[in-house]
């Protein structure tokens, strides 16, 4: 999926993958993609809740060749 912010959290643990998509949607205009690629299983449900919490749009996800996640968001 196209993406106008790639986020490379993998490594990273909970809460981290959020706090870097929060940051980053704070600074998006509205429509902006963003992209979040972790390795934290708990982000299959950590970054989906956020999204409802804060208004913004869970696009899905695509599990990569090394076996990270890649979440997809888009701002409202």
């Amino acid at each position: 999926m196209k993406a106008d912010v790639r986020l490379n959290q993998r490594g990273y643990r909970c809460p981290m993958p959020v706090v870097a998509i929060a940051r980053a949607a704070r600074e998006a205009n509205s429509g902006t993609v963003i992209a979040v690629a972790c390795t934290d299983q708990g982000a299959a449900s950590d970054i989906p809740a956020w999204c409802e919490m804060k208004g913004v749009d869970f696009l899905g996800s695509e599990t990569e060749a090394d076996g990270a996640v890649t979440y997809f968001v888009r701002t409202r």
